[in-house]
């Protein structure tokens, strides 16, 4: 039973690192992603001693422009005028399916085909032809989190929002398992009317799950890896009782916004994630009529002109829709983010306060916390042969690579192996079971500091913190027979330092738009419980099957869960209005009223950090709002330096930047700042709307960053009326303080009697 669990395991572990933006959810090592290449090369038959070749055919993204006042009442007709595009060797191919791939309505003005780089250059001469890329492949980058979040049933902001009560979640996933007990509609009302999806499987949808179409070529409507079927559970998945994994983390499992409906748009398979599906996915979601889209995938940083997801999220947010991405799982390391767009709330990953916790047991007396979700209840207690592989010098028996260790002794011995080298957590677990260990402890690297992860490992094993790790290789140098063993504690609740940032979770800065700060905000990622397409310990007889996995994957739907509560209880408010009313009331401090930390127990800065860690009751009263229509985004565009044609790819209108006034990064009216500042004054404005009492007073406090003098005028904002709006301008200069970091950060904040209103301010000190 134990390998045929591992089997599932390793393969859910392998088919996402084969994705270019599943985050994997299990956060693998930081290993480097290999770009998949969509090119078929296929060689005739040789006739005439003549080698003939078929061209080389990708899939690519065609942007086009409509007539003036040309409009499309039917689909068909646009469909048409798409294929007018396509050249004529591309439709006459014999014995091939159609060039066409999708054609799209809502979120581009274009299409997807199947191209030679030949036939893209003779379509370039088309009129109304704008662009054309070869589609990128993205990868996929939760029951007590409620409760950690201040969410607790049929009380406060829970209740007030009705538990997310009518608002509609799409996820874009690797789809749904439609039987769970998750997705049981009881106490689920219909679908609002405005709900035009549809389940190509309608039997096995309910006014829970109200939509499961499949985007993902060549693949069936499953949910084959598991992962949309947590990320669906988690923003939306009804509660359940008795949820667990291997007896632990047992309670009720819910997800953010249990009476929420859910609409899953299959767009990942064991391929990757394709840009073109994930673009007629949106295409769907948004003519649907979903209210928030939750994507947690995604491909590294782009110009935003070709990245799909950021130009599909734009005209989800002009309509309306709020869109919610991961990260990404390539921390700790510097500029690593994905899903950078302003008008996409990111969202990194955090811990929560619930430990799946073993204890390494030392001879020289030391104790040591780690995790793993495998506890089993017969491990002896005396001590153990204590080996470390890896002192041979071998940094692949180090990591414990298959096979590594088939020439050591390590029968019935605890087996220490190092974390890294692109190999799953899990598998190290199992070359050491295949080589007769008793256990194993998994040491972090110091990229990873104390950030640790409760995995389903094959054997008895923790997962211990660098600083655990540096203690555990000095006692075994110390002596020439080491012993240890391990001492399963199960769940532990209310771990005083979280939230943590973890390691793997992206940092910013935003490299394609650097005055704007990302993340926006963090999420629970780390450990966290829910839905699962079969057992993972093999039982045969449940139906309520749960897993603990970890990603930014996991952090995002909890952020779209708070926006769907959010949009119930405040059904008016824009897109950019949610997204403030999270920023600008998240959280600094941990559980023991600390700065948060990062993976190293240092205060973790703004590029880990974004705006803090979501609070989302306070989220539902924020006072003050920082709000930005769609037109708001052509000036910043155009001050990007992007091209017209560039622009129109995105907003879907005609641009033209030389007749309008271009703005630098930081005077979009984001709820944060992010500027480099060299010797000269910098001034920007922000404007605020009252969303909160009719008569409200609010006067700024500005904590500044070092070496940066900050002035606000006015210093004072008196509101006589809900939704007034009100301005405020920003000076920074630079001071004559000595000050030896690059990056500097602090905070401004509106105070009221009632309420504060925090942004973040990150300084590049040049």
């Amino acid at each position: 039973m134990e390998n045929n669990m591992f089997t599932m395991l390793i393969s859910f572990v392998f088919i996402l690192s084969l994705t270019s933006t599943l985050y994997t959810s299990i956060a693998q090592e930081q290993s480097t992603q290999k770009e998949v290449e969509n090119k078929e090369l296929d060689f005739s038959p040789i006739f005439f001693n003549t080698l003939v070749h078929k061209p080389v055919l990708e899939t690519y993204i065609v942007h086009v422009k409509l007539p003036n006042g040309q409009v499309f009442t039917q689909q068909e007709d646009q469909e048409s005028w798409y294929r007018s595009f396509l050249p004529k060797s591309a439709a006459a191919r014999a014995n091939e399916r159609s060039p066409l791939v999708h054609s799209y309505r809502n979120v581009i003005t274009g299409f997807a085909a199947r191209l030679s780089a030949e036939e893209v250059k003779e379509m370039e001469k088309k009129q109304g032809f704008l662009s054309a890329k070869p589609q990128s492949v993205y990868s996929l980058h939760t029951t007590h989190s409620p409760n950690f979040l201040g969410l607790y049933q049929n009380l406060g902001f829970w209740k007030g929002s009705n538990y997310g009560k009518g608002v509609i979640i799409g996820l874009l996933d690797s789809g749904i398992t439609p039987n769970h007990p998750s997705f049981s509609d009881e106490g689920v009302p219909p679908p609002p009317t405005k709900w035009k999806g549809k389940c190509e499987n309608r039997t096995l949808c309910n006014n829970k799950l109200i939509g499961n179409r499949n985007f993902a070529t060549g693949s069936s409507l499953d949910d084959e890896e598991g992962h949309g079927t947590h990320t669906s559970s988690t923003a939306g998945g009804n509660l359940v009782t008795g949820a667990n994994v291997f007896g632990n983390a047992n309670g009720t499992a819910s997800g953010i916004a249990p009476l929420a409906h859910v609409a899953m748009y299959k767009v990942c398979s064991e391929f990757g994630c394709s840009e073109s599906a994930i673009l007629a996915a949106m295409d769907a979601a948004v003519e649907d009529g979903v209210d928030v889209l939750s994507l947690s995938l995604g491909g590294g940083s782009a110009p935003f002109f070709a990245d799909g997801i950021a130009i599909g999220a734009f005209t989800a947010m002009q309509k309306g829709i709020f869109v919610s991405c991961s990260a990404g799982n390539d921390g700790p390391f510097s500029g690593s983010l994905s899903n950078e767009a302003p008008w996409i709330l990111t969202v990194g990953a955090s811990t929560i306060d619930r430990s799946i916790r073993v204890q390494a047991f030392l001879g020289n007396k030391e104790l040591w916390d780690g995790e793993s979700l495998f506890q089993p209840k017969d491990f002896p207690e005396k001590m153990l042969p204590l080996v470390y592989p890896g002192a041979n010098g071998d940094q692949y028996t180090a990591w414990c690579a298959e096979g590594s260790l088939n020439n050591t002794d390590v029968k019935g011995k605890v087996v220490v192996c190092e974390r890294g080298g692109g190999i799953a957590r899990i598998a190290k677990g199992q070359t050491v079971k295949d080589a007769g260990g008793a256990a194993m402890i998994l040491l972090n690297q110091q990229l990873d500091g104390d950030s640790t992860l409760a995995d389903a490992h094959v054997l008895p094993a923790t997962h211990v913190g660098y600083n655990a790790a540096v203690s555990i290789l000095k006692y075994i140098n110390s002596t020439s027979s080491p012993v240890a063993t391990l001492v399963f504690k199960g769940t532990v609740i209310g771990v005083d330092f979280a939230p943590e940032v973890t390691s793997f979770s992206s940092r910013g800065p935003s490299l394609e738009s650097p005055g704007i700060l990302k993340p926006d905000i963090i999420g629970p990622g780390v450990s966290i419980l829910a839905a699962w397409p079969v057992s993972v310990d093999n039982a045969t007889n449940e139906k309520a099957t749960f897993n603990i996995i970890s990603g930014t994957s996991m952090s995002c739907p909890h952020l779209s869960g708070i926006a769907a509560l959010l949009k119930s209880s405040h059904p008016t408010w824009s897109p950019a209005a949610i997204k403030s009313a999270i920023m600008t009331t998240a959280n600094l401090l941990n559980l023991d009223n600390a700065p948060i930390p990062d993976q190293n127990n240092l205060p973790a800065d703004l590029f880990a950090l974004g705006a803090g860690h979501v609070n989302p009751s306070r989220a539902n009263d924020p006072g003050l709002i920082y709000d930005i229509q769609p037109e708001d985004y052509v000036p910043y565009l155009c001050g990007l330096g992007y091209t017209d044609k560039q622009i129109e790819s995105i907003v879907q209108h005609t641009v033209n930047c030389s007749k309008l006034t271009a703005i630098p990064e930081a005077q979009l009216n984001y709820p944060s700042f992010s500027i480099a500042l060299g010797s000269s004054i910098k001034t920007y404005s922000r404007t605020v709307t009252n969303v909160g009492p009719v008569n409200s007073s609010y006067t700024v406090d500005i904590s500044p960053p070092p070496g940066v003098t900050v002035g606000v005028t006015p210093y004072k904002l008196d509101f006589s009326e809900v939704n007034q709006k009100l301005t405020y301008n920003v000076m920074f200069m630079g001071s004559n303080s000595t000050v030896k970091n690059s990056y500097v950060q602090g905070y401004l904040t509106w105070t009221s009697g009632k309420h504060f209103v925090r942004s973040p301010i990150s300084v590049k000190l040049e």
